[in-house]
């Protein structure tokens, strides 16, 4: 009786001893990690970078609005200048 139990708990160490198992990060999950953290800093910096280029292009396009504005009155003074002669 006392062998039966003895082996009875001993069978039941073993098989809750087998059943534990840790899982090792792989090399593979910390590179693939790496890469993500990689392309998710890229991703900002062009985010960053396209609203640089979005304000960039807005002060071209007020200067170019300028520019034509001043040289549609300079046209205009001058058509009116030249009627008057």
């Amino acid at each position: 009786m006392t062998r039966s139990l003895l082996l009875a708990a001993l069978m039941a160490l073993l098989l809750n001893a087998c059943g534990k198992k840790e899982e090792i990060p792989t090399p593979t999950t910390d590179a693939a990690d790496a890469a993500a953290s990689d392309a998710r800093a890229a991703a900002d910096k062009a985010a960053q970078a396209a609203g640089h280029a979005v304000d960039a292009t807005r002060d071209a396009a007020k200067d170019a609005a300028a520019v034509v504005e001043g040289a549609a009155k300079g046209a205009a003074q001058g058509a009116k200048d030249a009627m008057k002669k």
